[in-house]
């Protein structure tokens, strides 16, 4: 028997790539850990640890990073407001960092030589995985196979992979008739891949797994209350059920289970992925979508005017990039982050909200906080505030656009006829 190139650990998945990567590395000569994270995602963990020692793994490593995932990755990215191109909750690329950093604790404590993934070399998964890896352990040596060509000459398509699992007797979920590629946690699942890829064709409705069809969704509206603290969710009421939950992970289980059941959360887009390619992907995103109405509904309420513009400017579209781009292990990262608990200070009090067949919406908020003064913003009395003082508002604001206007004139470009868009004479 050759001797063994050396140790592998391998982020498991338990589906037909990593369950194939597994098969194939073995056949190259390493010897193969699986590595899976329990993210929240519904996964029979038994039964891919049974299926990862099968196919030949040395030894399996189940991590529970839920809270983890939650604290540290979820609720930054709900206090900022996280977005990638407006439409895009970030689900995957949340879960990275967390998989990523449990993987290369056990790839430290077993010795291993290398670690692998089974990321296409399309995607932006490798790029999120490669760079937090190098960003704990910069000489860590890592095996893509996904970049190899003998793999990806060997493996042209997922029909391949179909083939290669029934030639290895290795169960796989995906068939033909279903070929999207799908990706599972606690915020989220994502579907790609497959017939997916035509952005023409609708998804099938036996595709989408953690939401029910809005249309079937209850006919009766169910109402709930979120109260935060610091931009923190920390409690949840749910009066038709009688109950509370204040536990982190509970927190956002209970609001899954919501989501779910009303039909809310679901997407389906074309985004830009970090590597330049477009990709069409659909995702549903249950319980982070009731947690970004109800947290930037109370933010309108409770964070100062120019706070919140410069949170929005900054804080949430570079930490948006750097979740979306794997970015998470670098010096921008700690400097973008350090700037989210101040600018939550005041975002305390509660929401309360109606989910009905797919939407969620607010019905009214409250705070101790005091910037919103509801005589002052009154229109049937004064409050204190004082209208002629906005005379001089008025007068000092149109000082530049007066002088705009008078250049305008001079030149023969000023005057009252209507122009197009582009400011030229209609």
């Amino acid at each position: 028997m050759s001797a063994s190139k050396g140790r592998v650990l391998l982020a498991y998945s338990g589906g037909l790539d990593t369950s194939c990567i597994l098969a194939w590395l073995i056949e190259e000569g390493y010897e193969v850990y699986a590595f899976m994270a329990d993210v929240g995602q519904e996964e029979d963990f038994e039964a891919a640890r049974k299926k990862a020692l099968a196919v030949g793994a040395k030894k399996f490593f189940l991590e529970d990073l839920k809270r983890e995932f939650v604290t540290e990755l979820i609720y930054p990215a709900v206090q900022a407001n996280c977005i990638y191109e407006n439409v895009y909750l970030l689900g995957t690329s949340l879960a990275r960092p967390v998989i990523a950093r449990g993987m290369m604790s056990v790839a430290d404590k077993e010795g291993c030589d290398y670690v692998s993934h089974g990321c296409t070399g399309k995607g932006n998964d490798q790029v999120r995985f490669e760079l937090a890896f190098y960003g704990l352990k910069p000489d860590i040596k890592v095996i893509a196979p996904w970049r190899i060509p003998a793999f990806y000459h060997r493996f042209a398509g997922r029909q391949a992979l179909l083939t290669y699992a029934a030639e290895k007797k290795i169960p796989v979920q995906q068939t033909a008739a279903k070929p999207w590629s799908t990706d599972e946690n606690l915020f989220h699942i994502s579907y790609e891949a497959g017939i997916l890829e035509d952005p023409d064709t609708t998804p099938p409705a036996d595709m989408w797994k953690l939401t029910t069809a809005p249309e079937d969704a209850p006919t009766t509206p169910e109402r709930i209350s979120i109260e935060f603290a610091r931009g923190l969710p920390v409690k949840v009421t749910v009066p038709a059920e009688n109950k509370t939950y204040t536990d982190p992970v509970e927190v956002f289980l209970a609001l899954n289970a919501l989501a779910r059941k009303h039909g809310i959360g679901r997407i389906d887009i074309v985004e830009n992925r970090f590597i330049g390619v477009k990709s069409r992907g659909c995702y549903e995103s249950p319980a982070a979508t009731i947690l970004r109405v109800a947290h930037m509904d109370l933010e309108g309420l409770t964070l100062d005017r120019n706070v919140r513009a410069l949170r929005d400017q900054f804080v949430t579209i570079e930490l948006s990039r750097i979740l979306y781009n794997g970015h998470w292990f670098t010096p921008e990262r700690e400097f973008v982050v350090s700037a989210i608990p101040s600018s939550q200070r005041t975002v305390n009090g509660l929401v309360r909200l109606k989910l009905y067949k797919g939407n969620v919406a607010v019905e009214g908020r409250s705070s101790s906080e005091g910037l919103y003064d509801e005589k002052e913003s009154s229109m049937d009395e004064l409050g204190g505030f004082e209208p002629t003082d906005t005379s001089g508002f008025i007068q000092i604001e149109s000082i530049r656009i007066k002088k705009w206007a008078q250049a305008n004139i001079r030149k023969g470009q000023g005057g009252i006829e209507p122009k197009d868009v582009y400011g030229s004479r209609v």
